[in-house]
Parts: C-alpha cells; sequence; structure tokens
C-alpha cells in the first residue's frame, strides 16, 4: 500500500442514483483508500452490486453501506438507477433519494468513527447542511467539466430562485458570465430532448429544479473537487475559481488501475472477451472505429438508419456495441449480414476499456459522456462526437475546441442527421489529411489523461486538501 497521511480520514461517499457517477466516486475511494483512508460507500443495494467490487487488499478500508429506495408513485419497481427509468421519469428518482434523508442522518450520526468528510453529488441539496449540523465536514464532488459547471453559474444565480433559463433556447447563448470567446454552448436539441414530457402526458417533478440542487450543493460544501485536469481546462478552471470563492481542487481523471473493474486473468479466460479479441487481432492498426453510446442513450429507428447505413458506406472496420437490445432490432434489413466481414453489432455487456486499448482502435465514436471521453483519450483516441443528452453537447463543444474530437453535423432544432454526415465525420477523424491534426492532438492527451503519475499527484494534493481543512475546523 501506497505510504499513509499522518491523520486517517473516515470519508462517506454519496453519489448520485447512476451508474455513470457511481464508477468514478468509487473509483476516488479505492484512491483515498490506498493512501490509507477509510470510506463508507453509500448507495442502493441492486446499484451496490451490479456496478461496485471492492478489490480483496482494500476491504479493510472499504464498507458498503445499502439503502433501499422506499416506494414512489409511478416509479417502476426495482428501479435504483438512471438507466432503469427514461429520462422524462428520472424526477422520481430524486424524489426516492430526497426520502432517504432521516436514514442518511441517522446513519452519519451513530457510525463509528464519525466521519470527517462527505463527498457527495450534485442531486442531494438537502445534504450540507444536514452535514454541517452534524459536526461533518463537506465536499461536492462534479463529474462534470469545469466548463459545463461554469455554463450554469455561480451558485447564488442558481439558488436564488429566480432562474432566468428556462427555455432550450436559453442555453443556446454564452451567459454573461463567461468573460472569454467560446462557441461552448448547447444546440436547441439537445435541450428539447431532456425537456420532453413522458409520453402518458405527466410531467413529473421531483419538488427541487436540478438548477437549485447544483447551487445548494456548491454552496453549501467546503471544497469542490473536479473530476478533471487544470491542464485540460485551464481558462474554466480560472473563471470556476471565481465563480465559486472556494478552494476548488481537480483530481484528474481517476484512470483505472491495473486491479480496477476487472481482473486481467479472468477476462482474459472469459469467452466472451477472447471472442470480441480475436475480431480485433484480424484488424490493421488504429483502423477500427470503437462505437457506444453509454448505458441511458436512445435513439429512433431513423437515427439508428441513418448511423448504420454512415457506418456502412464509411469503409472502415467498427464494433458497435447497441447498449440495448431494442436497437439491434431497429437496425436496417440485412445490415448484419452487409457489414459481416468489416463490422461487428455486439449487444452484450463489452469491456470499454480493453478494446480501447486494443491497438487495432484508432477512434471512438461516442456519446459524449465525461466518462467514456476520458478513457479514450487516457489512451489517445480521436473522438467522433454524437452528444444525446444531458451534459454532452456541452462535452462535445469542448472537445471540438480542444481540437480532439469531430462532431457529427447535426440540424440543430430537430438534431436530425443523415448518413452522408456520418461518413464525413469518421473518415475525417480516422483517415483524412484533414484530420490529422485532430488524430495527434488526441495522441497527445495520452500524456495528460493516461499518465497515472500525474493523476496520483492530484490525489495527493486532495488528500494534502482534506487532512488540513479537517484539522483547521477541528481546532
Amino acid at each position: 500500500m501506497e505510504e499513509q497521511s499522518s491523520k486517517v480520514l473516515h470519508i462517506v461517499m454519496f453519489p448520485w442514483l447512476a451508474i455513470g457517477h457511481l464508477r468514478p466516486f468509487f473509483r476516488l475511494s479505492e484512491h483515498l483508500a490506498r493512501k490509507g483512508h477509510r470510506i463508507s460507500f453509500i448507495s442502493t443495494p441492486r446499484n451496490l452490486q451490479r456496478a461496485v467490487k471492492v478489490p480483496q487488499h482494500l476491504s479493510h478500508l472499504i464498507t458498503l453501506v445499502a439503502f433501499p429506495l422506499p416506494d414512489v408513485e409511478h416509479l417502476p419497481p426495482h428501479a435504483e438507477s438512471s438507466m432503469d427509468v427514461p429520462v422524462t421519469k428520472q424526477p422520481l428518482l430524486k424524489v426516492a433519494l430526497d426520502s432517504l434523508e432521516p436514514s442518511i442522518r441517522s446513519f452519519l450520526e451513530n457510525t463509528r468513527p464519525k466521519p470527517d468528510w462527505i463527498v457527495y453529488d450534485y442531486a442531494t441539496h438537502w445534504l450540507p447542511g444536514l452535514a454541517e449540523e452534524i459536526g461533518i465536514s463537506r465536499a461536492y464532488f462534479s463529474l462534470f467539466t469545469a466548463a459545463f459547471m461554469a455554463f450554469l453559474g455561480p451558485p447564488s444565480f442558481l439558488v436564488s430562485g429566480k432562474y432566468s433559463r428556462s427555455t432550450a433556447e436559453d442555453y443556446t447563448v454564452v451567459p454573461e458570465w463567461i468573460p472569454f470567446p467560446t462557441n461552448v454552448v448547447f444546440r436547441r436539441h439537445e435541450l428539447a430532448k431532456n425537456m420532453e414530457k413522458d409520453p402518458d402526458g405527466n410531467d413529473y417533478d421531483s419538488g427541487t429544479s436540478d438548477p437549485i440542487r447544483f447551487g445548494l450543493s456548491i454552496h453549501g460544501s467546503e471544497i469542490v473537487i473536479f473530476r478533471s485536469c487544470v491542464e485540460f481546462e485551464l481558462e474554466w478552471f480560472d473563471l470556476i475559481h471565481q465563480l465559486y470563492q472556494k478552494p476548488v481542487i481537480p483530481v484528474g481523471v481517476l484512470p483505472m488501475e491495473d486491479d480496477n473493474d476487472y481482473d486481467d486473468d479472468e477476462l482474459d479466460s472469459n469467452t466472451e472477451w477472447l471472442s470480441i479479441k480475436e475480431w480485433l487481432d484480424m484488424q490493421k492498426e488504429n483502423s477500427v472505429v470503437y462505437v457506444a453510446l453509454g448505458t441511458e442513450a436512445t435513439l429512433s429507428q431513423k437515427e439508428a438508419h441513418e448511423l448504420a447505413f454512415g457506418l456502412e458506406q464509411c469503409g472502415l472496420p467498427f464494433f458497435w456495441v447497441l447498449n440495448r437490445n431494442y436497437l439491434f432490432e431497429m437496425l436496417p434489413d440485412g445490415f448484419s449480414d452487409r457489414v459481416r466481414d468489416r463490422g461487428m453489432v455486439y449487444t452484450k455487456w463489452a469491456p470499454q476499456v480493453k478494446i480501447l486499448s486494443h491497438p487495432a482502435v484508432g477512434g471512438f465514436l461516442t456519446h459524449c459522456g465525461w466518462n467514456s471521453v476520458t478513457e479514450a483519450l487516457g489512451l489517445g483516441r480521436v473522438l467522433i462526437l454524437f452528444p444525446v443528452m444531458n451534459d454532452q453537447g456541452l462535452n462535445a463543444r469542448v472537445l471540438q475546441e480542444k481540437k480532439v474530437g469531430v462532431e457529427i453535423a447535426r440540424n440543430e432544432e430537430d438534431g436530425s442527421f443523415t448518413c452522408g454526415s456520418v461518413v464525413e465525420s469518421v473518415r475525417l477523424a480516422m483517415v483524412s489529411e484533414q484530420g490529422r491534426i485532430v488524430r495527434e492532438n488526441a495522441r497527445r492527451m495520452k500524456e495528460l489523461f493516461g499518465d497515472k503519475s500525474r493523476n496520483s499527484c492530484y490525489i495527493d494534493s486532495l488528500v494534502h486538501h482534506l487532512v488540513e481543512i479537517k484539522a483547521r475546523t477541528s481546532q
């Protein structure tokens, strides 16, 4: 184990109910446990079972704490994460989450040793005040980029209750507090999709808007932690410091350790991975487009067809992971047969990092979720940007500005696109002379996102702040 801090902290971790939030929260937990600190990791039983695996050598330092969600009207049974419900019903998950407040209070008051810190997500806006009352230090952990959080605005603006951006159009312009020129804004269709009503006509409400949740979570924190690198978002981190007026601590991208998420020996003996690897081994170096749109993305049949035809016509080998089985049924007739010699369509869970690590993979057609982006750039893979929901549109604009990816052109009003735009973007990113600088920039990102030594220094800095601030507030 790495050298321990002189002060052993007890840190409670409480992520939002999304697999894409649980995993980086747990990744940070592992890094902190390697420094000798004790972790209590809170989520629901099913989420802990499917998203968290405690390494044996850290089992004495990481304790999993399960709190079942109560029944909420219109929330499907056994729905415990955002991937279990459509976007329109996710406010009901927040209702269930908010109802855990008494149980969380009891845990924080009675668990021993008493927690020194609680590290929480944006959705638990009630937690900072509760923790402060009990005498526990508070850290908000942002899994969003500094650019996205700066775009949202200062906490005072978010919590004022006078949130002026109420339409999709309001998000398509640069807000007044961003002082430098930028194209980092949403497209109208990206926000319109997030604001859709449920097919049954219901407009579900969690009782507290997301802007207020963000604002209270930031305002009530003693420090704000970012899963990002200052070197990548320098201008945005400078702005965040001005907007928040409190310590802002980047922790890097938390690269996966050798013993994290899966065991190499176990994976190498897995017949599914062996079949993937066998196919990849037959492809030329840097020739394959890896396609994966995350655990929550949904496509219309027209979108699925245009994307499929684009991959078919681009002329490059591709490995397409369909995160939901219904998408396979939406593919064009005869598609799988026509691309059999060049493309693989995969409908099971796929080991994304192992695939991206394979030398045959040259690029990643991605939904621009920050977890996936950091994994790809950590391996130097060029990005083909296809944002679908949430913060992904802003991520795509940042990545385009940094010239590490090529965005698939879409109609800004309705989000429609053609197979031709898919072909053009894929070939530009992967093989054309025009895209050479983008490929080179992406490869250089491996030195930043994939540098475990650099990222370890970020963790050391966080631990230093946690110990120092706790010592100061305990005096």
